[in-house]
């Protein structure tokens, strides 16, 4: 077998490990809404939101550490120990009772999560650097696995619970844990041992690369992208059912609509990342994270207020009131109605304005009395398809996003891909793990599903105005030859 076919196959094979752990990965995003929504859990949104973030965060914490010993170890070995391992707590998960019990499973089978900073070192070492982009962004394809649990579990939960509606949820867990294990058990017979040569780095040499501000640039990047991308492939589906008040079917069929396309989207961004420079990707992903999340900010809502009202011009006595004026002293005032016949619009923000008589006939008013109040509706359907393409266009994005951070890793840190990228995967990580607990809270605070989009607009922001402020120095302290470089190299 030649290099690049066994390459190939070492891909393949990681790409669908990846993806058989990630959807395990964002199981509690399905399983909770549906624990919560039969009542057979009574948890608050808060503790859901803890739910939806524990694996996330063991993952995230996890991945520096497992990068490190795949870079020590080789990934066939850690790979195949994750993948049995981590069956064994989802095995365990139906004799969970209570919301400590199942918080302490999910949190050890998040360990599923570390596959991403395994895959990228053990993926890396097959390719050169000239196809290490496209690499690993087919390997990053391994995230469309989130997609894959939106979509099928739904509908195992609903058959499993016809016949038993309290305990049929248990053969869902089981099921994940069982692909886990044999994809282990795949992993040991079908991959091949390869690690970094030379001489073996100590762990102190091995974490001196973390003293570069560079590498939590990366990670900021990628705790928007990739963390924004895990948060919202568990949000979505509690989200759509709220929201829009839509089945968990078809919510789920949803959540896949935005989380399939992000995944497999990446080998492309690998690809613009090696045609074009990781910067430009980068520059056109997070302009449109802003724009997307500031569009998607917008609630449902009906909001009345006070308008315009009419006030009186001079003092004197009311004579005649009727819906559409009022006669003061032979002097009229026009009175605008409501009109009940204008419809709202579907798609964009509308508004309706109305003065509403307040004075009765004989009554004596003074000179800028108000006798009509002004009224103001404000009403925004939010429409359900329109919210879904944004949805489904930010994670494109995102998606794009993720393969141009991890771009630069592989470029810097030949010999450490497994540290630098299990610390920026750890940073990208812990965006997952974070951002449903933050809704959840800001959905406490303020009553609506769409503040988490606030915290996204604010992120993309603050990651956007920070590349910016990097490059615009970087130019002043190397033109001209900077010029010439600063589509293939970052700083």
């Amino acid at each position: 077998m030649s290099n690049l076919s066994q390459s190939h196959q070492i891909l393949f094979l990681n790409t669908l490990a990846f993806a058989v752990c990630f959807a395990c990965w964002t199981l509690n995003g399905v399983l909770v809404t549906f624990l919560v929504d039969q009542e057979i859990f009574d948890w608050n949104v808060v503790q859901i939101g803890w739910l939806l973030g524990i694996p996330v965060l063991t993952g995230s914490l996890m991945r520096l550490p497992m990068g490190i010993l795949t870079d020590k170890f080789g990934g066939r070995v850690m790979y195949s120990a994750l993948l049995i391992l981590a069956s064994i707590p989802l095995f365990l998960l139906p004799f969970a009772t209570n919301f400590w019990m199942f918080a302490l499973l999910s949190f050890m089978f998040g360990m599923v999560g570390t596959s991403f900073a395994i895959g990228v070192a053990y993926t890396s070492l097959w390719y050169p650097k000239d196809w290490q982009g496209r690499a690993l962004g087919i390997f990053g394809m391994g995230t469309a696995g989130a997609s894959i649990t939106p979509f099928i579990a739904p509908s195992l939960l609903k058959y499993f619970s016809e016949s038993d509606p309290v305990n049929g949820w248990k053969y869902l867990p089981v099921i994940y844990g069982s692909a886990l294990l044999i994809m282990g058990i795949a992993f040991i017979f079908f991959s091949k041992t390869k690690k970094i040569e030379g001489k073996p780095k100590t762990v102190k040499e091995l974490l001196q690369p973390l003293k570069e501000v560079r590498v939590w640039r990366f990670g900021t990047y990628y705790f928007l992208l990739f963390g924004s991308f895990v948060s919202f492939s568990q949000w979505l589906l509690p989200n759509f059912m709220n929201v829009y008040h839509t089945t968990l079917i078809l919510g789920g069929l949803f959540t896949t609509c935005f989380s399939l396309p992000a995944g497999v989207i990446r080998a492309f961004g690998g690809f613009l990342s090696d045609k074009f420079g990781a910067r430009k990707v980068m520059y056109w992903v997070l302009s449109t994270s802003v724009v997307l999340s500031f569009l998607l900010l917008f609630p449902k809502m009906n909001i009345t207020t006070s308008g315009n009202g009419l006030m009186a011009g001079k003092a004197g006595t009311v004579t005649q009131v009727l819906p559409s004026k009022i006669v003061i002293d032979e002097r009229e005032y026009v009175v605008t109605p409501k009109d009940n016949s204008e419809n709202n619009s579907q798609f964009f923000p509308s508004k309706k304005t109305w003065q509403e008589v307040v004075v009765a006939e004989n009554q004596k008013i003074q000179k800028k009395e108000l006798i009509a109040d002004g009224i103001t509706q404000i009403h925004f359907e939010a429409n359900m398809w329109v919210y879904l393409i944004l949805v489904i266009l930010i994670g494109t994005c995102w998606g794009i996003g993720s393969a141009a951070v991890y771009k630069h890793i592989p470029e810097y840190f030949p010999n450490q891909v497994g540290v630098i990228g299990g610390m920026v995967g750890m940073i990208g990580g812990l965006g997952g793990f974070i951002g449903p607990i933050v809704f959840g809270y800001l959905l406490a605070f303020t009553g609506f599903w769409t503040s988490s989009w606030l915290f996204i607009f604010a992120l993309s922001i603050v990651c956007l105005i920070w590349m910016h402020r990097v490059i615009v120095k970087m130019t002043r302290e190397r033109l001209p030859e900077f010029a010439q470089d600063m589509d293939r190299k970052d700083q």
